[in-house]
């Protein structure tokens, strides 16, 4: 299908859309684009990207992804897993290496959301400390 830009494509979007759509910089799509994280489903002749839903729900699957502090590696790995697993015709043998990496993945995904629930909680425990320090300075320096 070729496209001029600007119009509408059916369940296609340009990368401008989907940009603001997820708040992702056109910048980060690209980037994601150029470690294999993604790709457009195909391009206008004047090869602009164009993304379906699918494409889309990849983006948003990523930057959930994004917080646990996966390598980009990691990231792929987990990816292609579930591309396997979404897939149809996969090997017994793939399906089942693909079912270990989701394990692994969400072993790993628990256990980074335990350390990041611990960083949150101390980054709390400061920020009441600042509100304290500040409501005493702000009486001790109003009431003179």
């Amino acid at each position: 299908m070729s496209a001029r830009p600007g119009t509408t494509h059916e369940g296609l979007h340009q990368i401008g859309e989907v940009s603001a759509r997820l708040g992702l910089s056109l910048r980060t799509i690209r980037y994601y684009e150029e470690l294999g994280l993604i790709g457009p489903t195909q391009r206008t002749e004047g090869g602009f990207r164009l993304y379906s839903d699918a494409d889309i729900d990849r983006l948003v699957l990523i930057t959930h992804i994004k917080p646990l502090g996966l390598s980009m590696h990691a990231m792929l790995e987990l990816l292609d897993a579930r591309d396997t697993l979404a897939g149809t015709g996969a090997s017994r043998a793939a399906t089942a290496a693909a079912v270990k990496t989701l394990e692994r993945f969400s072993g790993e995904a628990t256990e980074r959301v335990h350390l990041l629930r611990g960083q949150l909680a101390q980054a709390e425990q400061f920020a009441a400390q600042l509100r304290d320090e500040l409501h005493r300075h702000r009486a001790t320096h109003l009431v003179g």
